[in-house]
């Protein structure tokens, strides 16, 4: 297999990096923002719940789940403009298998 370039390599590090950061901020934000504003979110209601306790038993996980689909697809996309898809790792190994 071919060896990356240190400037391609580290770009590709670096988007990767920025979406787990950003994965892991709206996460955050999700969680704790329900329970720093559960005042305010009370006065509306989501499916005839209070809107703090629907997020907190139901949303912050649809949340979560949302988020863990989003990040495998934009990994994919990153890994495909980075050249480390699967089919290209296949197709340049071309069946060959290395036992470590």
């Amino acid at each position: 297999m071919r060896k990356i370039d240190k400037s391609v390599a580290d770009a590709y590090f670096r988007a990767r990096t920025m979406l787990v950061v950003i994965c892991l901020i709206l996460g955050g934000m999700v969680s704790f923002g329900v329970v720093a504003f559960a005042e305010a979110l009370s006065g509306f209601t989501i499916m005839g719940m209070p809107a703090h306790y629907y997020m907190g038993a139901q949303g912050a996980v649809v949340t979560f789940v949302v988020l863990l689909f989003a990040n495998a697809i934009i990994s994919d996309k990153i890994d495909q403009k980075f050249g480390i898809d699967e089919e290209h790792n296949t197709r340049v190994s071309s069946g060959k298998v290395l036992d470590h």
